[in-house]
């Protein structure tokens, strides 16, 4: 029993390592942790509109992110306020918005810290399910538009001169992150999740040579993590979620040092 339990989680958390990977390689090249912490807080939201509706909780996650995404874009083509405070206004919103409305469920039994630092080891083969069907959807959109986004984050203007949908791919990019978050939820939680798109990738960046050596760094440094972090959680009986946090960051450290000592420049 506690062989497949143990199996299930760390299956959910190389679901969630391998499309974090690559994605969270775009978040860091485009130096977008803010807009990743914005979505991750819309969360709660997700979940209020899931028990709302009566819908799948990860549906609703997955609504109100790209809701949030969407609504950045069009919010951003006005120059009143810079990007930045745009991010805080709507992430501090809809976390608090979704507590508000989760207030509302008087007989409502909510584990909000499972919501908030994630379960990993209550992962169940339906979550398998959604977290390896949403992945591969997530991967499927990255690997397709890869190459124009790619040129699109390196130099944007000359992308435009190329004749490259750049507003287009943004907006692929978000939604696709949107999509990732409320399949993640599960295994790290809402204020976690933006941990493991930002934290494998940059460990990449200090050994890898091309943006496909990047990804794919990324995505087995979160393997690594998950692995060290499940280890970690059961002999010091610690949260599974924060505790492969902490092992990334680790692995993150000693990849840094390493890449010092051996007189490497990160990409």
């Amino acid at each position: 029993m506690l062989d497949d339990f143990l199996l299930r989680a760390f299956l959910g958390g190389v679901g969630v390592a391998l499309v974090a990977g690559p994605l969270g390689c775009f978040i860091v090249w485009r130096r977008m942790a803010y807009f990743g912490a914005s979505l991750a807080h819309s969360a709660l939201l997700g979940v209020a509109l899931g028990f709302l509706l009566g819908i799948d909780l990860t549906l609703g996650i997955a609504a109100a992110a790209i809701l949030l995404a969407l609504l950045l874009v069009l919010m951003e083509r006005q120059r009143a306020l810079p990007s930045d405070t745009l991010l805080g206004i709507l992430a501090h919103a809809g976390l608090a918005l979704g507590l508000v409305v989760l207030s509302f469920f008087e007989t409502l039994r909510l584990d909000l810290m499972g919501y908030l630092f994630g379960d990993i080891l209550a992962v169940s083969r339906g979550d398998l399910l959604s977290i390896y069907g949403g992945g591969a959807l997530a991967l499927g959109v990255l690997a397709a538009i890869w190459q124009p986004l790619l040129m699109a984050t390196l130099h944007e203007e000359l992308g435009r001169a190329e004749g490259l949908p750049v507003f287009q791919l943004r907006l692929a990019l978000m939604l696709t992150i949107a999509i990732v978050i409320a399949i993640a939820m599960k295994i790290v939680g809402i204020l976690l999740i933006i941990s493991m798109l930002i934290i494998p990738a940059a460990t990449a960046r200090c050994f890898a040579r091309t943006p496909e050596q990047m990804a794919v760094l990324a995505a087995l440094s979160g393997i690594l993590s998950v692995g060290l972090g499940l280890w970690s959680s059961l002999e010091t009986d610690t949260p599974a979620g924060p505790s492969i946090v902490v092992a990334a960051t680790t692995v993150f450290a000693v990849a840094l040092a390493l890449s010092r000592l051996l007189r490497r420049s990160p990409v």
